[in-house]
């Protein structure tokens, strides 16, 4: 038996004329959306620094406390304003989980004050002398730390609280509308408030699914985004082809009303960092960067870093090289590098060199993943994984152009062949060279199965259409921080 959908109002299109100034009071006009919440973190964290900086040279070199300091040394405050612009997105400052909690946003938001003012002071010429006294350094230190510090506590104590939420309605119960709330509820649940679903599935009606209510059909969505004061409908119809006329005029009514109107995968990207590439279907625009020209001074460039790398890497594995073999021989027999056909660019073959980490004969049975823990892992080979000091021979493949230093890690062939056939899109991650590092690596490590195949992919495919050389330094900030802690694997 069907259950009867809830009784709302008969839907906009065919009511007659239409109410306009009601719904536009009663949303939560002071709902902030993901990208005005970060601009917001971003304004108040440069004037907490410029006020630190004020601060200082009013107490300690008499400037007058006001605007006509800011206009007499410009150049003080720019540049201070410019690192913290280039390096706080680099240290990950603007991560909107880790900022709505007050005790990690204020960890990460005065650990990246600390960084920014200690470059500040070691600037000459063109920065205050400040490190001529040891008083107005730490005061300096202090006052930039302590104010964005607690511009950062403010942020997660008052603007996490519901008036400022983004409410959401998301249009279609299905698989992708669930996975869509997984996101949210993992990556920005105090952003946003899921307010139910809307389908027209009739089995679904007066349900709820993952504990969320569904609250009408998609005739009636304006009504029901009016009804719940809704800010935002996500549309997580992703495997339907093109949507019917009907739906298109309910969501165009939607978006007349001032109401945002939102594809799930785009969203589910700037939640994430992930391509949802098991909900594309037949879009190539959610997987592939289908508008995007390559950009052939960023990848002229990148490659002469990687060349660069890779003989830096040549001389360090030169220098390491007699040490690390000594250890490998005294632990036991077996050859003292490892190599392994890998899957690059283009799905052609190279081999990868690395340290043997491993005992010999380690998979007698055939490939398998690496597992956490694996007991297969030599003693020396672990402290090697550590320090990742087992991929130094990886600089000849840099050095030969089948590799770079940051991309998609390169999979085994037999891994590949059964990826493909299990995972959609597998293949798209081969337009790009892989790497000794990459965005999958930073955000989620090793993969030891099918599913985490799935996963990295999707970190891999977001590298794959957001490429560029200020992520690629991102990628290489948090590489150094993997390494610095110690948590290779």
């Amino acid at each position: 038996m069907q259950m009867p959908a809830p009784t709302l109002p008969p839907s906009p299109s065919l009511a007659g004329p239409r109410s306009l100034a009601a719904p536009l009071f009663r949303r939560g006009a002071m709902s902030l959306r993901l990208t005005e919440r970060k601009l917001l973190l971003f304004l108040g964290d440069l004037f907490a620094v410029g006020a630190a900086l004020l601060l200082v040279l009013a107490l300690r070199f008499a400037f007058p406390l006001g605007w006509q300091t800011v206009a007499a040394r410009p150049m003080w405050f720019a540049l201070l304003a410019g690192l913290w612009s280039v390096c706080a997105p680099l240290l990950n400052a603007y991560d909107l989980r880790r900022a709505s909690r007050a005790g990690s946003g204020v960890a990460v938001g005065a650990g990246v004050a600390l960084v920014v003012a200690l470059i500040y002071l070691a600037i000459p010429r063109y920065t205050p002398h400040l490190p001529a006294s040891r008083l107005s350094t730490g005061l300096f230190l202090l006052l930039v730390v302590g104010l964005v510090g607690a511009w950062r506590a403010a942020y997660a104590l008052l603007l996490v609280q519901p008036t400022f939420r983004h409410r959401v309605l998301v249009l279609g119960a299905g698989w992708a509308g669930r996975s869509l709330v997984e996101a949210v509820r993992s990556h920005a649940s105090r952003e946003y408030d899921l307010v139910g679903f809307v389908d027209d599935d009739p089995a679904k009606q007066g349900r709820e699914i993952d504990g969320l209510a569904v609250l009408g059909t998609a005739e009636q969505l304006r009504q029901v985004a009016q009804v719940h004061n809704v800010s935002e409908v996500v549309v997580a119809i992703t495997r339907s082809g093109l949507m019917d006329g009907r739906l298109v005029q309910v969501l165009m009514d939607c978006h007349e009303q001032g109401i945002q109107v939102t594809l799930m995968a785009p969203l589910y990207e700037r939640l994430t960092g992930r391509v949802p590439v098991e909900h594309a279907g037949p879009n190539l625009q959610v997987v592939l960067p289908v508008e995007r020209d390559p950009n052939r001074v960023y990848l002229l460039v990148k490659r002469g870093v990687d060349v660069l790398i890779g003989l830096l890497g040549t001389a360090v594995l030169g220098l390491l090289f007699p040490f690390i073999a000594l250890a490998l021989r005294l632990e036991g027999p077996g050859p003292l590098l490892y190599r392994q056909v890998r899957v690059g660019r283009g799905g052609r073959h190279f081999t990868l060199v690395k340290f043997r980490t491993m005992v010999p004969e380690a998979e007698p049975d055939g490939p398998q993943w690496a597992q956490e823990g694996d007991r297969r892992v030599t003693r020396v080979g672990r402290f090697l994984r550590r320090l990742h000091l087992d991929e130094l021979p990886q600089a000849l493949n840099l050095l030969r152009g089948e590799m770079s230093f940051i991309g998609p890690r390169p999979e085994r062939p037999e891994f590949v062949a059964a990826l493909e056939q299990q995972i959609p899109f597998y293949r798209a991650r081969h337009a790009v060279r892989p790497g000794i590092t990459g965005w999958a690596q930073v955000n989620y490590g090793y993969g030891s199965s099918a599913e985490d195949a799935l996963i990295k992919l999707q970190y891999d495919l977001y590298y794959a259409k957001h490429c560029s050389l200020f992520l690629d330094l991102a990628i290489l900030v948090r590489t150094l921080g993997l390494v610095l802690t110690l948590r290779g694997r």
